[in-house]
């Protein structure tokens, strides 16, 4: 009998909320299967299934906040030996019961719940096209939003019957099957020229407040992953002893390099400066195993690979760190792939649980900000954080012969417990190394 559990989604998840169950009692799931929706302060993330079998028992209902390692469900493993994988996980069955009962009628809740807790965040996204569409995409399970678009369903036109009123893969589906044969119906009116339907007053007012209320969990949202990384950072100041180091590159072979590989790779894959540097740290990181890893029970616990970290800021506001996993073992144009996927889903509210594994070692690139350098802060229970400020063209003296060169600024932020100055700066003069031979990443 296999356990699947709430996963942790980052060092700072103490807990999460179960948004959206894709599969029923019953149902064969291999591993990899995306089994789950999960929300977290950050994110709504898909979750993975980590062993093949049959689900047994849904142990967690719908809308339940529980801690990190609950069993969410259990497996009966062994029933799908030989069987053929699966290309994605079902959706919910329609006769599954909800924790809390979706009226029927689209506008009541908004009429009936002036506060903001209550179902009332169902209307928002229901029968008004003119809502808001920012705050609509909030209550939008990832696998339901890629389904909407795959299928063209105008989400605005949908009823949610998730918990509060969260859309999930199923009244997207049921939504595509409506509107096709009206569609055909409205094509088959010949002479007949559709005029906008005149709201009354009442369901005016119940959009404006619908919107109101829409607003309130995105705001919620934003607020609580503020305070999970505050939390995070709090900690990483008051318990990690930081200590800083920084070195400047010279990136002109580099850049060179990069510029003549660029002319034999098609447009959508060509690479960029930052990608180089997050090869370079990769392989930095696994040159020097003191700064990757995890300090764990007063104890450095190395990491048997390199599972880079990128910090990326949202359009929204904070920060995630999606894993490139077993990042020193990827090629250039690999590492430019997995960090272009990774920023789509990201920005886009899509990651995976696998996506935000523990990192061995993080990487913060402000350069497109044009901060020229960056002292970071460690994000526990890791042991050091790179930075990199712009690429700046700056005068540079080589073989006593003075000229522009376009250079890096790249920082250190290492844990005195683990490490010091003299190990801190082998990483950094490593990566420098390696930027200098570039053919070799």
């Amino acid at each position: 009998m296999a356990e699947f559990r709430m996963p942790s989604l980052g060092a700072d998840m103490e807990s999460g909320t179960l948004v959206e169950w894709l599969v029923k009692v019953g149902d064969p799931v291999h591993r990899g299967d995306i089994v789950a929706v999960v929300e977290t302060p950050k994110s709504t993330v898909e979750v993975e299934c980590f062993d093949t079998g049959t689900v047994e028992e849904l142990l967690v209902d719908e809308g339940r906040k529980v801690p990190v390692g609950t069993v969410l469900a259990r497996l009966a493993e062994g029933a799908l030996v030989g069987a053929p994988p699966r290309p994605a996980p079902e959706p919910l069955a329609p006769e599954r019961i909800s924790p809390e009962p979706v009226p029927p009628e689209p506008v009541v809740p908004v009429a009936a719940s002036p506060e903001p807790a209550a179902p009332a965040s169902v209307s928002p996204v229901v029968g008004h096209p003119n809502g808001d569409r920012a705050s609509a995409r909030a209550r939008v399970s990832p696998l339901a939003r890629r389904i909407a678009e795959e299928e063209g369903v105008d989400l605005s036109t949908v009823t949610g019957t998730g918990f509060g009123g969260v859309i999930r893969a199923e009244d997207v589906r049921r939504a595509g099957r409506h509107t096709a044969p009206e569609a055909t119906t409205a094509e088959a009116s010949a002479g007949r020229t559709a005029e906008p339907p005149v709201r009354p007053p009442v369901e005016a007012l119940g959009e404006a407040v619908g919107e109101a209320v829409a607003r309130a969990p995105a705001a919620q949202q934003a607020a609580d992953m503020r305070s999970s990384i505050a939390a995070l950072m709090t900690v990483s100041n008051r318990e990690i002893p930081h200590y800083h180091l920084t070195h400047t590159i010279d990136l002109q072979r580099s850049i060179r390099w990069m510029k003549e590989r660029n002319r034999e790779l098609e447009m959508s894959e060509r690479l960029v400066p930052a990608v180089l540097l997050l090869a370079a740290t990769a392989r930095a990181a696994r040159a020097v195993p003191e700064l990757n890893g995890h300090w764990v029970d007063g104890d450095f616990q190395a990491a048997a690979g390199v599972d880079l970290g990128l910090i990326l800021s949202l359009r929204s506001g904070g920060l995630l760190v999606p894993v490139i996993a077993g990042a020193d073992r990827l090629s250039v144009e690999e590492t430019m792939a997995r960090t272009k996927e990774l920023t789509r889903r990201a920005r886009s509210g899509r990651l995976r649980g696998s996506d935000l594994a523990r990192p061995s070692i993080s990487v913060s690139n402000l350069g497109d900000q044009g901060v020229e350098s960056v002292l970071g802060v460690i994000y526990p229970p890791q042991v050091a954080l790179v930075g990199f400020g712009a690429v700046v063209e700056r005068p540079w003296a080589v073989h006593g012969l003075l000229g522009i060169r376009p250079v890096v600024t790249v920082t250190l932020a290492g844990d005195h417990r683990a490490t010091d100055g003299a190990t801190g700066s082998r990483l950094l003069k490593t990566i420098d190394r390696l930027l200098q031979a570039p053919e070799e990443l």
